[in-house]
Order: C-alpha cells, then structure tokens, then sequence
C-alpha cells in the first residue's frame, strides 16, 4: 500500500511559477514509476507527466512540454511538478499516482495509488 499526499497548489496569475510536491509513504518509493495528472472542471482526468523509478526517464505531454518538469527525490520519497509560464488553461486539480514498475507510464492505466488532489488556478 502507498499512501500519496499532493501540496503546493494555489492561486496564481497567468505566467506565473508553482512547484507541486507528491509525498509518498508505505511501500518502498523507489520501486515506483509516478505520474501526475489533472482534471479541470467538466472534463476529463488528463494525464499530464510520468517519472520512472530511478528518475532516469520522463514524459511530459506536449502541451506542458518546455514549461513543466517532473522529478523525484528518492532519499524524500518524493515527487515533483514544476510549473512555469502557467496558462489558465492548466487550471485543474492535479493528481500524483504510482505504479508498480520501472519504467514510465503513460496514461492512466498501470497506475495503482493516487492521491486526493491539489488545485491550482490561473488567473488571466
């Protein structure tokens, strides 16, 4: 079992920065490939990024690529998303997810545990 704890979500205007943070707990982080996702109101959960479990490979979406990064720190059992150049279009909840294996993952099936969710909102 992982136990998956998403903060650093907030209010922020259009160009603006935010790093989100996916604390992990349980099972052993590193054995892991993550993953963030987000869903905006009245759509649909998109996958936005994955991380293997070494950190050695990422993937991020096009339209996140050049302003998002994903990275983890194994020591912190810990997942992160930084966010640049922020658009109101990335408002959504965003949501961290691991998944048993070594290599990324994209999209959402392979993916076991999820956490609640932190929002984020850009302001125009």
């Amino acid at each position: 079992q992982v136990q998956l704890v998403e903060s650093g979500g907030g209010l922020v205007q259009h160009g603006g920065s935010l790093r989100l943070s996916c604390a992990a707990s349980g099972r052993t982080f590193s054995t892991y490939a993550m993953g963030w996702f987000r869903q905006a109101p009245g759509k649909e959960r998109e996958f936005v990024a994955s991380i293997s479990w070494r950190g050695g490979s990422t993937y991020l979406i096009d339209s996140v690529k050049g302003r998002f990064t994903i990275s983890r720190d194994i020591a912190k059992s810990t997942v992160y998303l930084q966010m640049n150049s922020l658009k109101p279009e990335d408002t959504a909840v965003y949501y961290c997810a691991a998944g048993y294996t070594r290599g990324i993952i994209v999209g959402a099936r392979g993916y076991d545990y999820w956490g609640q969710g932190t929002q984020v909102t850009v302001s125009s």
